[in-house]
């Protein structure tokens, strides 16, 4: 994984001195609130319900050992011992102090970490496959070019102020496990027939308030034209994204209202004076970068003989091995998703102590990486499969073994009204309902793979648009109500859900999702996967079981 350099480290510490020069004036009553506004941002710290939140950049969810044992070090000493998963493969503190921020930071630049651009209207934190460099199905390894828009993007001066948020992710791989389709660019990472690796490029996607499926723009963009073409396209929203109404200001309603051939247009006439410029990778510069992400000192291994047998002996190795183990492209290797939907926990929230242990298990099991998934797990991508009971075994005892991967309780869900004071309604109580109401792993079995996604507001920071299942905290004259959606999906068979009629209480939302589900078993064909069953069906026998109880 990337090392800073001596430059990176000095600009972090910079940074962190002059965050904490800002902090003190604001403190002391000499810098507004409104001047304060727009530097906590930049250094990704909001103002919630309750406390200030602080959201860390992990870049393309990587983590090295000795920062996530730094993380829980901040979770123990400055927070309430636990921090959140997000869904940008980023970690977030709910409860620090804010005279103390500046010595998060200071602590975080030890270990090669910031909170830079985890907010505010900039690039964000760049996302990629949280199996990138792993994958059985990998074609590309996306990481190292994220890497070089994450240097390109970093307090770039001309997009340090765009009309809104931006957003970017790589995939790599033959199953889309970054969305790429809901992302402001989205970039798929393939090689041509000569073997050199070109970017399909797809641009205004995103969720929200609009939510919108990115389009394709240009096909086969070689990579050392990465940055010139990104370049382009941002000088385009910067020049026509609205900044008169935030709600209409992200680049999907740009491209929307020129229409994508026009925005392409555009794009390829900025490109004209920006394709050989300053900007253009040389082969070299992306040599050096890719040389970051050489593979680690691998063992020659065959795979592992006993396996089957340690999972005949004990059924819920078994499960978690059918759900939570993924194809290595080594043979004797497995990428192991750990995960932190267990009932009773809000998903994504990881403590101190299970931070400690996820990190001496990446030292103990594999090379000293984890990586942070967009389902608000976490990943080991280098485990022996002889060590995989061994490490499931301790994964229990920290409560990180739930066989639930891709299963309906496996639910991404956002902070919702018990922190953010952008919600509308809660989100963890209603996941905790549905975890508890749907307990039974057998039923889950049976029921396969079912994403089911909450978000508190219209922001959708849960993704609720493309869940299979869709939940969507609303406010009704002071009340919390939950709008319920079908047919999202995020992975290669991208599509928004459709709303299946009015919003229902809090109490209710359990007994409709077990009406869904009720539909779906019984319309359901052989093998057929809840999805696939909703585009055949229809919503129409969903909505008719669903109100027909209700009134």
């Amino acid at each position: 994984m990337y090392r800073y350099d001596e430059f990176d480290q000095h600009f972090v510490d910079e940074r962190v001195a002059q965050f904490r020069y800002q902090t003190q004036r604001y403190i002391d009553g000499t810098l507004s609130h409104a001047d304060f506004l727009h530097l906590r941002l930049r250094n990704g710290l909001y103002i919630q319900r309750l406390a200030p939140m602080l959201r860390i950049a992990v870049p393309y969810g990587t983590l090295a050992s000795r920062q996530l044992r730094m993380l829980a070090h901040i979770a123990r000493y400055y927070d309430k011992g636990y921090g959140h998963l997000s869904t940008r493969q980023n970690m977030q503190f709910n409860w620090p102090d804010l005279a103390e921020v500046p010595d998060i930071l200071a602590d975080l630049a030890t270990v090669q970490m910031h909170a830079i651009q985890t907010s505010g209207n900039c690039i964000r934190n760049v996302t990629a496959d949280q199996f990138a460099g792993v994958a059985a199905d990998e074609v590309v390894d996306g990481r190292p070019y994220c890497e070089l828009i994450r240097q390109w993007s970093t307090a770039h001066p001309e997009f340090d102020w765009l009309p809104r948020k931006f957003k970017i992710a790589i995939n790599g791989s033959a199953s889309d496990r970054a969305a790429i389709d809901v992302h402001d660019i989205g970039l798929e990472a393939r090689r041509d027939a000569n073997g050199q690796v070109v970017f399909d490029v797809k641009v205004g996607g995103g969720l929200g308030r609009t939510p919108v499926l990115g389009s394709l723009i240009r096909e086969a963009l070689p990579d050392v034209h990465l940055l010139t073409y990104l370049e382009s396209i941002l000088r385009v929203y910067n020049r026509y994204g609205r900044r008169d109404n935030k709600y209409k200001a992200r680049i999907k309603i740009l491209v929307r209202a020129m229409s994508p051939e026009v925005f392409r247009q555009h794009v390829d006439a900025e490109w004209v004076h920006s394709k050989d410029g300053p900007t253009t990778l040389t082969r070299e510069e992306i040599d050096r970068t890719v040389a970051a992400f050489t593979p680690p000192p691998y063992e020659t291994l065959e795979a592992d003989a006993s396996l089957a047998a340690k999972r005949l002996v004990e059924p819920e190795f078994s499960r978690w091995v059918h759900t939570n183990v993924a194809p290595h492209k080594r043979s004797g290797y497995a990428i192991v998703t750990l995960s932190t939907k267990v009932t009773g926990v809000p998903p994504g929230d990881v403590t101190d102590v299970q931070m400690d242990a996820v990190a001496d298990w990446a030292d103990r099991f594999g090379f000293g990486e984890i990586r942070i998934s967009h389902e608000q797990n976490f990943v080991l991508p280098d485990v022996r499969e002889r060590d995989l009971f061994e490490l499931w075994q301790l994964a229990r005892g920290q409560r990180l073994a739930s066989a639930n991967l891709g299963k309906l309780t496996d639910i991404i869900c956002c902070p919702g009204g018990d922190y953010c004071s952008l919600a509308n309604a809660k989100s963890i109580p209603i996941a905790e309902a549905i975890q508890r109401r749907f307990d039974d792993i057998d039923y889950l079995y049976d029921l396969g793979d079912i994403s089911l996604n909450i978000s508190g507001c219209m922001n959708a920071c849960g993704h609720h648009h493309v869940g299979h299942i869709g939940i969507l905290g609303v406010d009704k004259k002071g009340e919390e109500w939950y709008q319920i959606s079908l047919g999202g999906s995020a992975g290669r068979d991208s599509s928004l859900a459709e709303i299946i009629g009015p919003s229902f209480s809090r109490g209710a939302v359990p007994d409709v999702i077990d009406q869904i589900l009720e539909v779906y078993v019984a319309s359901r064909e052989d093998g057929e996967r809840f999805l696939d069953c909703y585009r055949r069906i229809g919503i129409d026998p969903f909505k008719e079981r669903i109100y027909a109880n209700a009134h």
